[in-house]
């Protein structure tokens, strides 16, 4: 695709470029094209570790810290069309840091989920218990069936992916993820 230069703001044209070309362009210092690859993954980024770490706020500083190795790191990512699962690596390591620096007694904070659209009380209160028993659900699973289910459903990465990620075979990822999933149904049974 070609962006003639009367096209649109430069930001706008940036949404259009693949991410291979937003990351080649970004390694040479176009700080424009690093912006557009935050805008495009820092949403996706900001949800799955606001799951690990509880809060949106603490999300926020986790993503914004892993925006910033990945711009120190972004000449050394091999294959730039993976510039997706690469970032969410980081976040995922850096969310996982994150909860190793609380103090132990520091109790989690509470999970913030933005709400839907849908306000009438009766419909709020059911979406809120929900969340609550799907987190509780994820919170009873042993540390890393949880971390392949978030890496799987909350982050979107493959199970090879995945199994870079947690420096396992794929195979164990297969199955972590399905007692993960069984584990997850079964809690779950009330609310289908």
């Amino acid at each position: 695709m070609t962006i003639s230069e009367g096209d649109g703001h430069p930001a706008d044209r940036l949404q259009l470029v693949s991410d291979e070309i937003l990351v080649e362009r970004a390694v040479h210092g176009d700080v424009a094209a690093f912006q557009a690859l935050v805008q495009r993954h820092g949403p996706l980024m900001r949800a799955y570790t606001s799951r690990i770490v509880g809060s949106r706020t603490e999300a926020d500083d986790v993503v914004q810290e892993s925006f910033i190795i990945a711009w120190r790191q972004l000449h050394a990512l091999r294959n730039p069309g993976a510039v997706r699962a690469w970032l969410m690596r980081i976040a995922s390591r850096e969310a996982l840091a994150h909860v190793r620096r609380r103090p132990s007694d520091a109790p989690l904070p509470p999970i913030d989920v933005p709400g839907s659209g849908d306000t009438r009380p009766e419909n709020v209160a059911v979406r809120n218990a929900e969340l609550r028993a799907l987190s509780a659900a994820l919170d009873r699973l042993p540390d890393d069936q949880r971390q392949c289910w978030l890496l799987r459903e909350i982050a979107e990465l493959s199970y090879t992916e995945i199994a870079e990620e947690m420096h396992l075979p794929p195979a164990t990822v297969r199955g972590k993820l399905a007692r993960a999933r069984a584990n997850v149904t079964a809690q779950m049974e009330g609310w289908k």
